[in-house]
């Protein structure tokens, strides 16, 4: 499959019906906080998981869907940074959707803020689909979308930012750490990403969407999602109103058991609508241990 083609089928993710039960159900929500006030108050979340092949704990920061644009601004990105890094993680991850859409100038205050992230075992990334809509994907012609990719790569990896697009690296000599491309926007090869991956130790793997977990295999011990955003807006005895997800709310957030276990971010930041309702942004700690027998 070559780059230059329109990788998102021209489709948005959510769509205007979506969006039309988002401001309905927002208007029907009875949450104590106001739905803007909640998009813009996140948590830290904390999360303990045993997984085999681990010798020894490791501690991992997830950050999700940062949306930088017209709603979230450097403002929003710093606050998140300065919360990831006292969470002393060994490994912090970034699971996609660094931007939010194509934007008429840079995201350069977005890179500024994320240079200050750092961990001992580094900082890792992968693609969402609306990373590609900042590439230019969707646009006519497309030819020159690719190239504004590799600039964002360039940028992020000058800001310490390691981007995993289908392929891994050791994080220890009992982890290995790998990332896929996007689901529905990308090119993700799964073969590719683990190809050096060892037989022993615990597997780790980003996918941005976690409607790829179906497809992960059982070499993999754990995956780091994102994309749902929780579903954004939630209701009682209802749910996620939309998670952008073939599967529903099956991995809407929370921890997966899939054949590969997992944990899906509701995100950080908002997208089409400022907007959250019993879904609260979170950055999510997951304290990793050995299997205990």
């Amino acid at each position: 499959m070559t780059d230059d083609h329109d990788p998102c089928g021209g489709t948005r993710m959510i769509t205007r019906r979506a969006i039309l039960l988002s401001l309905l159900g927002a208007a029907a929500a009875t949450a104590a906080a106001s739905p803007v006030a909640e998009a813009y108050t996140f948590n830290v979340t904390h999360h303990t998981r045993e997984l085999p092949g681990l010798t020894r704990p490791l501690r991992v920061t997830q950050l999700s869907d940062l949306h930088y644009g017209p709603f979230v601004r450097a403002r929003s990105v710093r606050t998140w940074v300065n919360a990831a890094q006292r969470t002393h993680a060994d490994v912090i991850l970034i699971t996609g959707d660094f931007v939010d859409h194509r934007l008429d100038t840079t995201a350069r205050d977005l890179i500024t803020e994320l240079r200050a992230l750092h961990a001992p075992l580094g900082v890792y990334g992968v693609w969402g689909n609306h990373d590609y809509e900042y590439f230019g994907a969707n646009d006519s012609p497309y030819r020159h979308w690719t190239a504004r990719r590799l600039a964002f790569h360039d940028a992020l990896a000058d800001a310490g930012i390691q981007m995993l697009r289908n392929r891994g690296a050791p994080l220890r000599d009992d982890v290995y750490l790998a990332g896929v491309d996007d689901y529905r926007c990308g090119a993700p090869d799964l073969t590719r990403a683990l190809r050096d991956a060892p037989g022993s130790g615990a597997t780790l793997l980003m996918s941005h969407n976690p409607d790829f977990l179906p497809l992960v295999p059982e070499q993999v011990q754990f995956t780091f999602s994102g994309h749902t955003h929780g579903g954004q807006i939630r209701l009682p005895l209802i749910g996620a109103l939309s998670t952008s997800s073939q599967y529903g709310q099956r991995f809407a957030s929370g921890f997966i058991q899939d054949r590969t276990p997992g944990f899906v971010s509701r995100g950080l930041g908002v997208s089409h609508l400022p907007l959250r309702v019993n879904c609260p942004p979170e950055l999510a700690v997951l304290d990793l241990h050995p299997l205990t027998t």
